[in-house]
């Protein structure tokens, strides 16, 4: 039998089974080898998977189907580890909020790359507009030209408001989708004001950190009356890469891949090398610093992991 992780718990997952629409609780049988071998789970949501029932209807995976795409997150217990948050996405949502709580441009860089290595399509969503006020508007605005310049499709939205939400939908009707942000960015509440009926779960903003309460503790699929799928996470702290070698990197920022062409050698890191059209284009703006310094810090980090 065929079937799709529509949720994972960990230990236990459930699969809907394609040709008749049946939900099974299932377990996985034998061991699976792990795509990378500092990966935690060979299994996530959105997977293909072929699986067989025992008397009892539970069922036992025992194939998983190679994935398209995947987005991994740093394990919290493990930090030389990562983890699958979900698999096959057609459209990875990034939800980025200036205030309650702050969204570091650094954190939707890593999030951008890592999409550009695995081949994800991203979508940014400039969340909370109405609780902007004229001169913050105006500070999203900059930071959405910004990101539109170097080629990335955006959207200011609001669930409250409903602004551009029937333009979301439209974008990522049929498709499989998911949402990223911090806790308390508003993905549970984005989730709902599409469909109500979902009614998923959402929580306040922690005022003594302005931090959002983790309320999503596994990942889900929730299927769209419009369409296509979403798969609910929970909040990612930090998105990670591995098996990457720090020459690749720079492929995945778009604005520093192509200026680097234009540099005096061809192999240059974009470091201290001169006549280094990146970092002259850097002193000028044409690159923007947040994002130059998080090449910088993906560099280490591949560098490390190498190493290792």
């Amino acid at each position: 039998m065929k079937g799709l992780i529509t949720k994972s718990t960990g230990s236990w997952y459930q699969v809907l089974e394609q040709e008749t629409g049946r939900f099974f609780e299932a377990r996985i049988r034998g061991k699976f080898k792990l795509i990378k071998t500092r990966l935690t789970n060979p299994l996530a949501v959105g997977d293909l998977v072929e699986f067989s029932l025992e008397i009892d209807d539970v069922a036992w995976i025992t194939k998983i189907e190679p994935k398209k795409n995947y987005l991994i997150r740093k394990s919290t217990n493990l930090s030389k580890e990562a983890h699958i948050i979900a698999s096959n996405i057609d459209v990875a949502c990034f939800i980025y909020t200036l205030k309650h709580p702050e969204t570091s441009l650094g954190f939707l860089d890593r999030f951008l790359a890592c999409c550009e290595a695995y081949n994800i399509k991203p979508l940014i969503l400039f969340n909370k507009i109405d609780v902007l006020s004229e001169d913050e508007v105006e500070v999203v605005k900059i930071i959405e030209n910004i990101y539109q310049h170097i080629g990335y499709e955006t959207l200011e939205i609001s669930s409250y408001s409903k602004m551009n939400l029937e333009v979301l939908q439209e974008t990522i009707k049929d498709k499989v989708s998911v949402f990223f942000g911090h806790s308390g960015s508003g993905k549970s509440t984005l989730v709902n004001a599409l469909q109500p009926a979902l009614n998923i779960r959402t929580s306040e903003i922690s005022e003594k950190l302005l931090k959002g309460k983790h309320t999503t503790t596994f990942a889900q699929m929730h299927f769209w009356d419009f369409g296509g799928s979403v798969i609910d996470t929970p909040g990612v702290r930090e998105f990670a890469m591995i098996d990457v070698q720090k020459e690749e990197i720079q492929h995945y920022f778009p604005e520093i891949f192509r200026i680097g062409r234009g540099c005096k050698f061809h192999n240059c890191m974009h470091i201290n090398e001169p006549k280094c059209a990146v970092l002259e284009n850097l002193e000028t703006g044409e690159i923007e610093e947040t994002r130059y310094m998080t090449y910088l810090k993906l560099m280490e980090e591949a560098e490390e992991n190498t190493a290792q």
